[in-house]
């Protein structure tokens, strides 16, 4: 009896030395579970046994169990390493069977597909190519391909208008002499300025006055503003080689033959003489050769230009050509003269120039002022416009475009005074109205914004979507030329809201719902579109959903799929196969498949491994105790040896 006692507790000991040392050995073993024996005693039990107190026979192990408590987890540098913080295991597919583990040390093979350190493939719900979840249990995958550019459909700016900003109203007249002003002398004129008080005020021209003297005169008057130009037209069929011009004092000689000997033809001097005009010490001049041949002097500071010459013959001739359109010349006149006046009026401010007889040549003759336009507006002039914000977008290859967006305040209008905005938009700096101008080209982009009395916005264009459809641009190269991309698709062919899901055209949205008009700064106060240019895969990320993102080098991110994680009612029946994984079996039950951080299961450590849970010290006083209890079953068979011994000497 004594021996098989002793017997049945070295075996029980032998096998708690080999569980504990196996979970020493496995202490760094990433995803590893500790295990315990679970002893049982022995008692012979028989139909006749009597007795209350019987004899045991000695100690068997009931029991190997698992202990699934949580490990420690660590960071790691790969991104694709994960932890699971609680609950659940992670599901792999090994050529067809399916197993469970929860190491986390996951890669990617040469096929793209995510996989562990033995190569068995994770399982998770796939994602489609709009990126959502779709639900379907696969192996994950992650596709290293560029993503494809997307085209942007839909713009939403959210901006607060500054209520208090000034209507910007200008208006301009231009007024200009277009007859040769040989022989004219400068008469007498009388500019008449009306204000909206009805009070006016007249500006005297005197006799022989230049353009600039009289915008410097118009200048002193309130809400008028004024600039002037000298132009002189030479005819380039009366310019012969080797010509000597003086030009307010600076000589000019017309060349005959390049610096090779080659004669130059009569344009070809004509623009060499340009050449050496605009690249004199006369910075006021400018000099072009216009479409008929001739040479185009142009005086911007609007003041007398003075120009003689000397030509081949050895005949001299001087000319004084006057911005306020006199000539006088001693020798058959070879040119024409024009003197230019700008004016630009403030809102409501009124110029009139009186009759002047034919007889005399100002620079008023001939012409009626231009009507008064309100709020004209000007890209090019930061004074047509109250605030700018700028967006860049995408056509249908990825070539990125810059779309302005352009906010002027309207004056009152009765109901809804001073609520009222213009918006006009440009791409790249060209109009995309619709529907095009009589020409066919794209229409300036304008768009009337309401605001109610409490700064909301209430419709745009009268409608209350507060939604703009940009139905007319053709993407353009750095040339100014189509880029191959699609174009646009017009109101009047079949362009409509909601773009089409795939689109077909250039067309898109923009959308201004939550813009306001209060009175504090102009600010964008969000601003985004849905268009990307193509990108390539730099990185990878992992949610703590366990939901996989691709970086892209456009800044763009894009799901890939969610890794999915399995529970069972009895961790403790799972079988381990080695590998640090585990199959179901008919103690554990079936597995409960679910994404991570969702009902009992835990979330995901992205770049972490869980550590064994082995607590090393108490293994390590577990590994005395074996060895006692080893010890102390052998004495029991010695004892029980020398016993018997004894016996035996007995006879």
């Amino acid at each position: 009896m004594a021996f098989n006692t002793g017997l049945s507790g070295l075996r029980a000991a032998s096998v708690d030395l080999d569980v504990t040392g196996n979970n020493i050995a496995n202490a760094s073993t990433v995803g590893f579970k500790n295990s315990r024996v679970q002893f049982g005693d022995l008692y012979a039990n028989g139909f006749l046994s009597s007795g209350t107190n019987p004899i045991g026979d000695g100690v068997r192990v009931q029991d190997i169990q698992q202990t699934f408590g949580q490990g420690n987890i660590s960071f790691t540098d790969n991104g694709l390493d994960m932890a699971i913080d609680g609950d659940g295991f992670f599901i792999l597919n090994n050529n067809g069977e399916v197993r469970y583990s929860r190491a986390g040390q996951f890669g990617l093979d040469k096929d793209g597909f995510v996989v562990n350190n033995q190569g068995m493939r994770v399982q998770g719900f796939q994602a489609n190519a709009d990126g959502n979840l779709s639900g379907v249990r696969g192996d994950l995958f992650i596709d290293s391909d560029n993503l494809a550019p997307r085209r942007t459909t839909n713009l939403r700016s959210e901006l607060n208008l500054d209520s208090r900003q000034s209507v910007l109203e200008v208006s301009g007249t231009r007024i200009q002499t277009n007859a040769p002003a040989a022989g004219a002398s400068i008469g007498p004129q009388t500019l008449t300025i009306t204000y909206p008080d009805g009070t006016s005020r007249n500006v005297p021209v005197t006799a022989g006055s230049s353009a600039s003297a009289v915008a410097e005169s118009l200048n002193q008057e309130e809400g008028v503003s004024a600039s002037a130009r000298t132009e002189v037209l030479l005819n380039g069929g009366n310019i012969q080689p080797d010509d000597v011009f003086t030009l307010e004092g600076v000589d000019f000689t017309v060349r005959g033959t390049d610096a090779s000997g080659n004669a130059l033809t009569t344009a070809q001097q004509l623009s060499q003489l340009a050449d050496d005009i605009n690249g004199s010490s006369l910075s006021s001049l400018n000099a072009t050769i216009d479409g008929s041949g001739n040479l185009r002097i142009i005086s911007s500071r609007g003041d007398t230009l003075r120009l003689s010459y000397q030509d081949t013959t050895g005949t001299g001739g001087s000319m004084s050509f006057d911005a306020g359109g006199a000539l006088s010349a001693d020798k058959t006149n070879p040119s024409t003269q024009v003197g230019v006046l700008s004016v630009t009026l403030d809102r409501d401010v009124a110029m009139t120039a009186a009759a002047t007889p034919p007889s005399t040549s100002t620079v008023l003759d001939g012409v009626t002022p231009s009507a008064f336009t309100s709020n004209t507006f000007d890209p090019d002039d930061q004074k047509t416009y109250n605030h700018a914000t700028s967006t860049t977008i995408y056509d249908s290859l990825g070539n990125s475009h810059v779309m302005t967006q352009y906010y002027v305040k309207e004056p009152n209008n009765g109901a809804n005074q001073g609520n009222s905005w213009s918006l006009y938009v440009q791409i790249d700096g060209e109009n995309v109205g619709d529907p095009p101008n009589t020409s066919g080209e794209p229409s300036l982009a304008r768009y009337d914004l309401k605001f109610t009395e409490d700064g909301t916005l209430e419709s745009v264009n009268g409608s209350i979507d507060k939604e703009i459809l940009i139905s007319n641009w053709t993407p353009l190269d750095a040339n100014g030329q189509p880029n191959g991309a699609d174009g646009p698709r017009l109101v009047a062919n079949g362009g409509q809201t909601p773009i089409p899901d795939p689109p077909v055209s250039s067309n898109f949205t923009l959308d201004l719902d939550d813009t306001t008009q209060f009175g504090s700064e102009f600010a964008v106060n969000d601003q985004s579109q849905n268009g990307y240019t193509t990108g390539r895969l730099s990185g990878l990320d992992v949610s703590t959903e366990g939901v996989l993102f691709a970086r892209y080098s456009n800044g763009q991110s894009q799901t890939l799929g969610q890794v999915a994680l399995a529970s069972f009612r009895n961790t403790e029946g799972l079988a381990p196969v080695g590998d640090t994984s585990w199959v179901e079996t008919f103690e554990s039950g079936q597995p409960i498949i679910g994404s991570p951080d969702t009902g009992t299961l835990g979330s995901i450590a992205a770049s972490s491994v869980e550590e064994s849970n082995v607590d090393l010290s108490a293994e390590l006083v577990n590994l005395i105790i074996a060895q006692r209890n080893y010890q102390a079953n052998a004495k029991t068979i010695e004892t029980a040896d020398a016993v018997t011994q004894t016996i035996i000497n007995l006879r």
